[in-house]
């Protein structure tokens, strides 16, 4: 088979699919401006990738990219979230702040009148501001460190032999790139001490385990001990606060990600749902069952320029309809038709369902397979912020665990499909008009 030929026959039954669906919608497009359209498609399909270039990961870049998020934030909500702002400026400030900032925290601290000997023990050239917190809680539903203490440039964690299952929870919940130095308190010795340090280690992470000082429990020795420390903090004190800046910035923006991403999915579910029953209606009203899947591949290609307006996504069009192509192979690939055309029939024949009758399995059907590849999409898209242009070789590889998981999580709103199908279908023939869902 020659290279091109898959290519332009993908773009062909693209044309016949847009020119099914501008008959349906009664578009004021020509289907000659959709084969061009397309035809360009297929020449995307075919040409050399281009490597995406590395995004900057410099405090700069990272303020630039949380003002991005704060654009995109503006566009979806209808009045901005004046807390996003605040955390804004608090980092700001907080990215200026000089010297640097250690916390002794522990389940069981030493004695507070220690706080002067430790903070000369660890007294050098750079300003040095200690933080003595309460003890942490011996239980916690979250095990979340409190956000004063991600604020620091470091952490001095104080510990009992033999370390607590608290202890151990605690460390396992440290920020990620939070540095932590561990002051472990024991009366051992000599090879004694060696034996301890050799079975603390175990119970340790690679990194923690390298973090280890002792100390006796007494006043005077607590110098000797945090030396080691004391030392590194003169040296890399420059590197511990670009550490922490850059590690404020990843969180907070990961943290506005994460709101961003909800907000988005509550203005994509009634995308979809206007999509699905947009489909159905392409099926029943399509004189030809083989026209059936071409209206369903048209009505996606419909939804998904507002999708990459909420995932603020750089991809053209016909990028996106070859992304989306290959979640609906997937999709048929793993039986999302069959699987609803079944469980509808069993409804027929189980329930009495008198509703489903003549086009109306495959509308439904068709409803269902568009509802399942839009939502893989919107994973899809959530996954590839930031990515210039679609990889398709790495989406066809994603593609079917996307699916997969799509597939489940609609099967558990199954019921809710059937109850708006029912309501579609009553008023397909009380009026003819699509409204469910919009």
């Amino acid at each position: 088979m020659r290279p091109w030929l898959p290519a332009a026959a993908a773009a062909l039954g693209g044309w016949l699919a847009t020119d099914a669906l501008l008959r349906l919608s009664h578009l004021p497009l020509s289907p000659g401006f959709s084969l061009a359209v397309l035809l360009g498609g297929a020449w995307w399909l075919r040409r050399p990738r281009r490597t995406p270039a590395a995004r900057d990961t410099d405090v700069a870049g990272w303020l630039e990219r949380l003002e991005q998020l704060q654009t995109q934030f503006g566009r979806l909500e209808e009045e901005p979230a004046p807390q996003r702002a605040e955390q804004l400026a608090g980092l700001r400030a907080e990215l200026g702040r000089g010297g640097l900032l250690l916390a002794l925290v522990g389940t069981s601290p030493p004695p507070a009148e220690l706080q002067p000997v430790l903070v000369e023990a660890l007294r050098g050239s750079e300003p040095l501001l200690l933080h003595w917190a309460h003890p942490l809680p011996a239980w916690s539903a979250a095990w979340r460190w409190p956000e004063p203490f991600e604020a620091c440039d470091g952490l001095l964690h104080h510990l009992r032999t033999p370390l607590s299952a608290a202890d151990l929870r605690w460390l396992e919940a440290l920020p990620a790139g939070q540095p932590a130095w561990l002051l472990v308190q024991t009366s051992q010795a000599g090879p004694a001490l060696e034996a301890l340090a050799l079975e603390v280690r175990s119970q340790l992470g690679p990194g923690l385990a390298q973090q280890l000082l002792f100390w006796n429990g007494e006043p005077e020795a607590l110098a000797v001990s945090l030396a080691p420390l004391a030392a590194q903090l003169a040296s890399g004190a420059p590197g511990l606060r670009q550490a922490r800046q850059l590690r404020r910035l990843e969180q907070l923006h990961a943290s506005w990600q994460g709101d961003l991403e909800r907000l988005r999915r509550q203005h994509f579910l009634p995308l979809q749902r206007r999509t699905q029953w947009l489909v159905a209606a392409g099926v029943v009203a399509a004189p030809l069952p083989s026209l059936d899947l071409l209206v369903l591949a048209a009505a996606n290609g419909l939804m998904l320029k507002e999708m990459a307006r909420l995932w603020d996504c750089p991809w053209n069009l016909e990028q996106l309809q070859a992304a989306a192509a290959e979640l609906a192979r997937a999709s048929l690939a793993l039986g999302v038709v069959e699987w609803s055309s079944q469980a509808l029939a069993a409804l027929v024949k189980w329930h009495g369902a008198t509703w489903l009758v003549g086009s109306a399995l495959q509308a439904l059907s068709a409803a269902y397979l568009t509802r399942v590849v839009a939502a893989a999409m919107a994973d899809m898209l959530a996954l590839s912020v930031g990515v210039p242009e679609p990889d398709l070789e790495a989406i066809k590889r994603q593609a079917p665990l996307l699916v997969a998981r799509a597939a489940e999580a609609e099967k558990l709103d199954w019921s809710a499909f059937l109850d708006q199908g029912r309501q579609w279908l009553g008023a397909q023939a009380g009026d003819g008009v699509a409204a469910i869902g919009a």
